[in-house]
């Protein structure tokens, strides 16, 4: 009892940091999981969905609050809220904890964090929401927006845009795919023989590697303990990166021996997905903003053995002449909302605004620019985001197609058949989850005509 009492107040901290501090989620649930890797796998498993979950849930959580405390969850006590968040989770999506449990150990962790004067308060909200599993009901449908935000915990703006730019029935399926666990998806390395002796040995340590759809090569990884622990991830034989990803390396299908710009790399996933697609008698410049950006693709290179990958800092938005025109192939995965992954990150979601699509907008039209002119004479650019955003995503081919000598080049060639419609003809790909099985993800291709 002890030791899980630990784990929600680790749980609780890994909360306030993302929701007070403005801490991005994934990064601070993963450095909990390598600092107490030691845990028993069932605990950091329980962990990981505590925090992923009353994330994930925040809003329908606070809507439930609302409904049984006299004090709105908006105007609780930043420490207070989350561990109300945390128990309403363990109520109402965890039937492996006893709500008794659930009730009890919301109330240890409010006296242990010095809020002793509101242990009843705690335990009064939480029983109430256990005596009443059904309640409060949803928002009518006259109530859309409001009834869909709540449903499927999704801030209004986005629910709204997206009703407006998908429709009613897609934008339900993407929003209820979000709130499903993301597998772990992989790359193996190699040849042939190398990845069949890979997959012998992953399922040697009782992993189990399923085909995933869409890429070559890519696997969903089910039964591993930590990653660190699997030795084809140390040797670098395993990437881990999302199928969607790797359809941006593969729609760029460099020729071996030639030459990739990759402008925003980190973390290398991609970067290393070139490296191997051109051979070690090509080249990969894999460029981002920061020293600690670069670090993270060089060790990842390093440990993949890479030496035909080189990392280094600069601005994507700054011109860079002894590369113009250079490049034989340019990718472009420029910031974005990140839209297509809040069901990996889901803190993304409620840092949504209309301004920050803006100016996001611009940052990539300004990337798109840059990265264009190192692009050689009949040589290609490959733009892609992870996200769903129109304004990102459609109206930023428009507009690059207006303003550069680039003509659209069908995705066709290098996709598999499902993928294949009347807009990859055109030369992009939108990829929505909930349709498709992966991240949201957008990919555009273009040649350079002069």
């Amino acid at each position: 009892m002890t030791e899980r009492v630990n784990i929600r107040e680790l749980a609780l901290e890994t909360l306030l940091a993302v929701g007070r501090d403005g801490e991005k989620s994934h990064q601070v649930i993963r450095n909990v999981l390598e600092k107490y890797q030691y845990l028993p796998r069932q605990e950091r498993a329980f962990f990981t969905r505590l925090c992923e979950g009353t994330l994930e849930y925040r809003i329908r959580l606070d809507y439930i609050l609302d409904a049984f405390s006299r004090t709105p969850a908006a105007g609780m006590k930043p420490v207070i809220r989350e561990i109300l968040r945390m128990g309403v989770y363990q109520l109402r999506y965890m039937d492996a904890v006893p709500d008794s449990a659930a009730v009890n150990e919301a109330v240890k962790l409010a006296a242990r964090k010095g809020f002793r004067n509101l242990k009843g308060f705690v335990n009064g909200v939480l029983r109430s929401v256990a005596r009443n599993p059904g309640l409060p009901a949803d928002p009518g449908e006259e109530q859309l927006v409001r009834r869909l935000s709540v449903r499927y915990s999704m801030p209004e703006f986005l629910t709204e845009k997206w009703l407006e730019e998908l429709g009613r029935d897609t934008a339900e399926k993407m929003m209820a795919a979000f709130l499903k666990e993301a597998p772990l998806t992989a790359r193996l390395r190699g040849t042939e023989e190398q990845r069949k002796k890979t997959l012998e040995e992953l399922a040697g340590q009782g992993v189990s590697a399923v085909p995933a759809p869409y890429a070559r090569n890519a696997f969903y990884l089910e039964g591993y303990d930590y990653l660190g622990k699997l030795k084809a991830f140390r040797q670098g034989r395993l990437v881990v990166q999302d199928v969607s990803s790797m359809l941006a390396a593969e729609a760029a299908a460099p020729a071996p021996g030639s030459f990739v710009l990759d402008v925003c790399a980190a973390p290398g996933g991609k970067s290393m997905y070139l490296a191997d697609l051109v051979g070690k008698t090509g080249r990969v410049l894999a460029r981002d903003l920061t020293e600690d950006k670069v670090r993270r693709i060089r060790e990842n290179a390093v440990r993949c053995g890479m030496d035909n990958l080189t990392a280094e800092v600069r601005d994507a938005c700054v011109s860079d002449p002894e590369l113009e025109k250079k490049a034989d192939t340019v990718l472009a995965d420029v910031p974005c909302s990140g839209y297509g992954v809040i069901g990996r990150k889901p803190d993304i979601k409620y840092q949504a605004s209309r301004e920050k699509e803006a100016s996001l907008t611009e940052l990539q039209r300004r990337i798109l620019d840059r990265a264009s002119a190192c692009v050689k004479p009949g040589g290609v650019l490959i733009y892609s985001t992870c996200t769903v955003s129109q304004k990102e995503n459609q109206e930023n081919v428009r507009w690059f197609l207006e303003e550069h000598p680039f003509v659209p080049e069908s995705l066709d060639p290098y996709l598999c058949p499902e993928l294949r419609g009347e807009d990859s003809a055109r030369g992009w790909l939108q990829l929505l989850p909930g349709i498709h099985s992966c991240d949201g993800f957008f990919i555009a291709r273009f040649r350079r005509e002069k």
